[in-house]
């Protein structure tokens, strides 16, 4: 099997349909389908059993939250490359497997596509990832795991989603796997998935507690590094300050020089 699409749900029955129709109208088929739902109590199980016959596993029982529920999938995934397809992703359109994989081309450890992203049933925003990564890159941002494909046994190597963070588990599995494993990386250039931005990594007060979340993995992973970085950004933000005040000085001058003309005539 290529490929193993896992979903995780809870009380989430509308957008569920939504996410599992974008799957299995795919035009390319190599995959298996596996559904993690916590135990909803919305009428989510009903919409599961009505496209069961094409769905290849799926469970629904409590669970400790996200990070947990997609562990189990992985756990009980088959395929050599993973997709993260949460209830309320979906695909873009129904030739998107097909130019992931059917030309064989991309082989590496993590295959990255552009996303679009929408709140209220309105795309808001696109996001264009880089065709390299950078500790830079993961200070600042992440790849998306909606429109990313992960081949499972980096798992193995940068380890299973950290049920212990509840913002940032999987912003700490690509820097790992990035910046400490150095698995192999490629940018799909277009776009996979639209990512469903109503989740609490998207909330904007919930922001403050996944930079905490970060710092905390920074210190314990890349301390080495930290200082260096520190410095960095102090140098990058004087030289920024200087540019803009310097840029205010020619601007003043400018206008002190037009307004000097203008008396003079």
């Amino acid at each position: 099997m290529k490929l193993s699409i896992v979903t995780i749900n809870y009380n989430n029955a509308a957008d569920l349909a939504k996410t599992i129709l974008s799957v299995l109208g795919q035009t390319w088929l190599d995959f298996e389908y596996i559904i993690i739902d916590g135990g909803s109590t919305d009428g989510s199980v009903g919409v599961i059993e009505q496209y069961e016959d094409r769905i290849s596993y799926w469970l629904s029982e409590p669970d400790a939250g996200v990070f947990n529920a997609m562990n189990k999938g992985i756990e009980r995934a088959a395929g050599e490359y993973l997709l993260m397809l949460n209830a309320g992703d979906y695909l873009c359109d129904t030739g998107v497997l097909e130019r992931v994989f059917k030309s064989g081309l991309y082989q590496e450890d993590i295959l990255a596509g552009d996303v679009y992203r929408e709140a209220n049933g309105k795309i808001f925003e696109k996001s264009y990832f880089p065709d390299a990564l950078t500790f830079s890159f993961f200070r600042n941002g992440s790849l998306s795991h909606q429109g990313t494909f992960i081949k499972r046994n980096v798992h193995a190597l940068a380890g299973m989603y950290d049920e212990d963070l509840r913002y940032s588990s999987d912003w700490k599995f690509f820097i790992l796997a990035i910046c400490k494993h150095n698995v192999s990386y490629r940018h799909l250039p277009f776009f996979v998935a639209v990512c469903d931005c109503g989740g609490l990594t998207c909330n904007p007060a919930n922001f403050p507690k996944m930079r905490e979340e970060n710092a905390l993995v920074l210190k314990q992973h890349f301390s080495a590094f930290l200082t260096d970085y520190s410095d960095y950004d102090s140098l990058k933000n004087k030289t920024l300050k200087r540019r803009i005040l310097g840029l205010k000085k020619r601007i003043k001058g400018m206008f002190r020089s037009k307004s000097a003309a203008y008396e003079k005539n």
